[in-house]
């Protein structure tokens, strides 16, 4: 079906922009996975796809909104990854530390199959590249997972939080305050390491610095993410 003026009607237009769209991002990855973020040329890209480079700039009118979209990409995959995860856990009742490592491995399995794109949002910042306000929310798509798990479990049987020494006390009523105000201070502050932790150990694999140290790294993650949810208070859940 054509439009009165003869082109393409606004449907085939927007399936053939989605078209493009997909094929200038798969070939920016591919670029990601021979020379990272911060070699990545939209003149390459387009000479790769036989496109002119005024053409492309149509889609994206600087490589750093390039960037920005194969990030938002690239953290709403993972994020997705993680949400699944939780999901599946939970359809099978499973206890929140379980779906805590469920969702843990959940990330590290994503991080291992496409290494590149976990560098471009967890590595080394791009060289002259500012992540824009579009990025905050799929960033915290992992994040917000666990705290869900963590208030379910506050909520539910409770959590087996440690007292704060009295000098860290300040800095977590304020990440509570910011973060998640349900939670306690202690749990909040904890959480927030646990998280921090968690992507330590996948960025240590991904990037090779557990070589010569540990050789059965999906048993090892799996007991060093269990440990983040009993210091998160999931493994022994006492009275709030």
């Amino acid at each position: 079906m054509t439009s009165t003026a003869g082109g393409p009607t606004p449907g085939a237009r927007a399936r053939a922009r989605i078209e493009v769209t997909a094929s200038i991002k798969d070939e920016a990855r591919k670029q990601l996975a021979v020379g990272g973020g911060a070699k990545l040329s939209l003149r390459a890209v387009a000479r790769e796809l036989g496109m002119v480079s005024s053409a492309l700039y149509r889609y994206y009118p600087s490589r750093d909104d390039l960037l920005t979209a194969l990030i938002v990409d690239a953290y709403d995959s993972i994020g997705e990854a993680a949400e699944r995860a939780e999901r599946k856990a939970s359809a099978a009742e499973e206890t929140p530390a379980r779906t805590w490592v469920a969702v843990c491995s959940a990330v590290r399995q994503w991080a291992l199959a496409r290494p590149h794109e976990y560098a471009l949002i967890y590595g080394s910042p791009v060289p002259g590249y500012a992540a824009p306000q579009d990025t905050v929310g799929p960033a915290a798509r992992v994040a917000r997972v666990l705290i869900g798990i963590t208030l379910e479990a506050y909520e539910g049987p409770g959590l087996a939080v440690a007292r704060l020494p009295v000098e860290a006390r300040p800095e977590a009523e304020r990440i509570a305050a910011d973060i998640v105000p349900e939670l306690p201070p202690a749990a909040a502050a904890v959480l927030v390491g646990a998280w921090a932790q968690l992507f330590g150990l996948v960025s240590f694999e991904v990037f090779g610095h557990f070589h010569g140290v540990v050789e059965d790294r999906a048993t090892f993650f799996e007991l060093s993410v269990a440990q983040l949810a009993q210091d998160v208070g999931l493994v022994y859940p006492g009275p709030r």
